[in-house]
């Protein structure tokens, strides 16, 4: 049996062996985080298109069925939702590509790696931030 990494040795004094890296101690670096963040809006798409299923059985249903999935669709809740479920897209969307270039052989290099990841984040950000706020502006909700 193994000991612990800073159990007592034969001596009674600690082995001194280096302990793994935990969240309290490690650094992500922003490729590492892009990549879990790739996974997750994975993740977080398939649960959206629950969300836009329901959306499109209301409307087939009729304006009953629709008038509930419209009030979910408008409450606070509803609009994180959907806000979130826009930005999974486009992080998606962006991180794909940035896969597709990696496929080809570019990006990388790792301050070109990094960039990438930093310019998914802020694209995906102004992509679904633009396009939720013209979403409001079309339904009226901005007070245009």
């Amino acid at each position: 049996m193994a000991d612990a990494p800073n159990s007592p040795g034969p001596s009674g004094r600690p082995l001194g062996r280096p302990l793994s890296p935990h969240l309290q101690i490690y650094r992500w670096p922003i490729t590492m985080a892009a990549s879990i963040t790739h996974r997750a809006t994975g993740v977080a798409l398939a649960g959206g298109t629950l969300f836009l299923s329901w959306w499109l059985m209301a409307a087939a249903s009729g304006p009953d069925a629709y008038a509930v999935f419209a009030a979910a669709a408008a409450h606070p809740l509803g609009q994180f939702v959907l806000f979130g479920f826009l930005w999974s897209i486009c992080f998606h969307l962006l991180n794909g590509i940035r896969h597709l270039a990696w496929d080809v052989g570019y990006g990388f290099k790792v301050p070109t790696a990094k960039m990438t990841a930093a310019l998914v984040y802020a694209g995906s950000l102004i992509l679904a931030g633009g396009a939720f706020v013209i979403g409001l502006m079309v339904r009226g909700g901005l007070g245009t």
